[in-house]
């Protein structure tokens, strides 16, 4: 995997950053885009990563100028992407279904599926100029069985392993594979403020909601990144269309 070129969205989250740090380690070249160009910085700083091994892309995935922009700057550069792996995405609010907002499940699918999608139309042709690449998406447990408050995210990423599947059948046979990768519970930002919201909600015991499956712990970035890295690596040249669940059990019980 060395010289290889990798665009990771949400670069800056919990995820996202050891996702980077995963690619690095493997001696690929890392274009990091976020929303924010001082959090990519400052995830930079934080980690110690190699600046000359990275580029910092700060970007609005549910913008499509702003994605097309991104990746003409990441093609000028490196001439080519060999992974793309789509770890932005947001929770947004957690309710019933009838009080969820408009605006708030929309935003969530501008960023969970728009933005994945946008991501992949626009980095494709350079994958299929070379005949090869790989396509990682994060999806979610939420997205294969259906919790209470999340219409919004799980749908979301009900979307996003369909969408995956769609696109590992249609360029497949040209080289590029497509999967996805589906956590349970991570250590993260994200799972602490999951966590207070349903408190918010007042949904009882969380400690009973928030179900960590057959191994009785949460998992690490860590180990979410380890999984995305093998899935771009010659390995796993056989695996497309795959949803993997990374998620201690939870999905088996």
């Amino acid at each position: 995997m060395k010289k290889r070129v990798c665009l990771v969205t949400g670069a800056s989250g919990d995820i996202g950053r050891k996702i980077t740090a995963g690619f690095l380690k493997k001696g690929c070249f890392v274009v990091m885009i976020a929303s924010n160009a001082d959090r990519l910085e400052k995830t930079v700083n934080e980690e110690a990563f190699d600046p000359s091994s990275v580029m910092i892309l700060p970007m609005d995935i549910s913008d499509e100028k702003s994605v097309i922009d991104g990746i003409r700057s990441v093609r000028e550069r490196f001439g080519t992407i060999d992974f793309l792996v789509n770890a932005a995405g947001i929770c947004g609010e957690y309710a019933l279904t009838q009080d969820y907002s408009y605006e708030g499940f929309r935003r969530i699918y501008e960023i969970n599926v728009f933005g994945t999608f946008l991501m992949i139309k626009y980095t494709l042709p350079l994958m299929l100029e070379n005949e090869k690449g790989s396509i990682v998406n994060i999806a979610s447990v939420s997205g294969m069985m259906g919790y209470t408050y999340e219409a919004g995210y799980g749908s979301s990423k009900w979307a996003v392993i369909g969408l995956t599947k769609n696109v590992a059948n249609e360029y497949g046979g040209r080289g590029v594979r497509c999967n996805s990768v589906s956590p349970g519970w991570v250590r993260s930002s994200m799972m602490e403020k999951t966590a207070e919201d349903y408190r918010k909600l007042d949904a009882g015991n969380i400690d009973e909601m928030i179900h960590y499956g057959s191994i009785h712990r949460c998992g690490e970035p860590d180990e979410i990144a380890d999984a995305v890295c093998f899935l771009c690596s010659d390995e796993a040249a056989y695996i497309n269309g795959a949803n993997i669940p990374v998620d201690g059990g939870m999905t088996v019980e």
